[in-house]
């Protein structure tokens, strides 16, 4: 493709030739090779524009960049753009045919509560007989096709990239979870959404966001950005769903349980087996649990009406569906209850616990075991510790994915979260594997266990390595449900 093509809606001072032909777009200079447009981007710990002279050398034959190198190369072309990040957005729309405006792309962005929206609406999609793409913090598919993922939300090239492999797989829908780094970091743009949902905000991601203001402008961000022929539903008993669509050109629905919504749920019964759900009038039974989970389902039920769906056929649907992987996942084994939970937020945490103890009978005990990643928000760690203590009749403290931190200071942290009452029924036990091994030892039969900040992560990175991990499998080699 010609560059005068790929730059086609994009502001730009151009040093050369226009006509130069491009073979591939890179914004890391180890992929660069001969015919490649290089994008020098400004990074949270590296700058684009210092790789522009070997990336050049590497073939490139045309840059672009926020700011010009001292020498330019003969025979390459230099693109200079306000912002390096919103150029490859827009160029890689561009390169791969606006794939987002040949499909029906529906975006959700939360704190809680994505990964399960949008892979529940794959599988209702996908039940309905539609050829359906999934974007998620899971798993990225094609129909049932499982293609690789790294990021919550891919980078521009390679969102682009999926997107044009759905449209041409015949996808006409594609659900997608949207995170606020994404936003921040233009991964989104130059692409189109038919929809966008708001699901909450809760204390999260503020090592990379620093204050709640700027975390939940970034959600917001998302909502600015829809045109006027999208639709926009928010969760209206947070109080940031209003905040979220103040600006958009979008149609506005609204969802809940508490206040007055364009889509009004109310949860009539709650049981480890399901729950007896009621849908603006109409009474469902779903294979679901918890209050998070009715919202979760009221959202999939809009989003599915908005998008033309009978409401009745939505309904049927919603009584078949069954939960996200590593998203109050159970295995029962020697007479006890163990729950696997991917909660590694505050307000997850106390929705996963608030959820068990509301269905408990007095006589089961709650064993709850914990940890907090590395390298993340740290204010959250004392307050994780403070609610499963309180929520949990004992507590084991533990390991999740260090990465390069010291394990044991992150536990230090949790542990001061709590009082000294606290402490005297909890446990520290670094090595996840003995810590889960523990409180199935711990438990009686009828007792729950309940294993959260995981989830579906096959994983445990410790000191910038990965080794194979698994919540689920290490519950059922405990709870003999497995050989060990």
């Amino acid at each position: 493709m010609k560059l005068k093509d790929i730059l086609k809606g994009i502001a730009a001072e151009v040093t050369g030739s226009e006509q130069v032909e491009v073979k591939a777009l890179q914004f890391d200079s180890r992929g660069v090779e001969p015919g490649t447009l290089f994008v020098a981007q400004r990074g949270t710990k590296v700058d684009g524009h210092n790789y522009i002279a070997s990336s050049v050398e590497k073939g490139a034959v045309a840059v672009v960049c926020e700011e010009l190198p001292g020498t330019l190369a003969q025979g390459v072309t230099y693109v200079k753009v306000p912002d390096s990040s919103v150029a490859l957005g827009l160029m890689a729309a561009n390169f791969y045919g606006h794939p987002s405006e040949q499909i029906k792309l529906i975006g959700i962005t939360g704190t809680n509560g994505k990964t399960t929206t949008v892979t529940l609406l794959h599988r209702m999609f996908r039940m309905l007989g539609f050829h359906v793409g999934l974007i998620s913090t899971i798993v990225n598919k094609i129909d049932e096709e499982e293609l690789p993922t790294g990021h919550t939300t891919p980078d521009a090239l390679e969102l682009n990239q999926l997107l044009r492999r759905m449209v041409d797989a015949g996808c006409q829908y594609a659900f997608m979870e949207v995170s606020s780094h994404a936003v921040v970091q233009h991964r989104i743009a130059g692409v189109e959404f038919a929809g966008a949902i708001f699901s909450n905000i809760t204390h999260d991601h503020l090592d990379f966001h620093k204050t709640m203001a700027s975390y939940i402008a970034a959600k917001k961000g998302f909502f600015d950005g829809l045109s006027k022929e999208a639709w926009a539903l928010v969760n209206v008993d947070d109080k940031n769903g209003r905040v979220m669509v103040q600006n958009t050109r979008a149609k506005v629905y609204t969802y809940g349980l508490q206040y007055n919504a364009d889509f009004r749920s109310r949860l009539i019964e709650n049981t480890f087996e399901g729950m007896h759900l009621s849908i603006n009038g109409s009474e469902l039974w779903c294979r679901l649990v918890g209050r998070f989970n009715a919202y979760n389902l009221t959202a999939i039920y809009a989003a599915a009406v908005l998008c033309g769906v009978e409401k009745d056929e939505v309904l049927r649907l919603l009584s078949m569906l069954e939960a996200a992987p590593g998203r109050f996942q159970y295995v029962n084994g020697r007479g006890i209850t163990a729950i696997v939970d991917y909660a590694h937020t505050p307000d997850a945490l106390q929705n996963v616990i608030s959820t068990i103890d509301g269905i408990r009978r007095p006589t089961q005990q709650l064993i709850t075991v914990v940890g907090c990643g590395g390298d993340r928000d740290r204010t959250k760690r004392p307050e994780m510790a403070k609610i499963a203590s309180e929520g949990s009749d004992k507590l084991v403290l533990t390991s999740d994915n260090p990465r390069t931190e010291n394990p044991d200071a992150i536990l230090d942290e949790m542990e001061a979260g709590l009082t000294a009452e606290q402490l005297s029924h909890t446990v520290r036990i670094t090595d996840r594997r003995q810590a889960i091994r523990t409180a199935c030892m711990m438990a009686k039969e009828g007792d729950i266990v309940l294993v959260a900040g995981k989830g579906h992560e096959k994983y445990q990175e410790v000191n910038g390595v990965r080794s194979h991990f698994d919540d689920v499998e290490e519950l059922e080699k405990e709870l003999n449900v497995i050989e060990k």
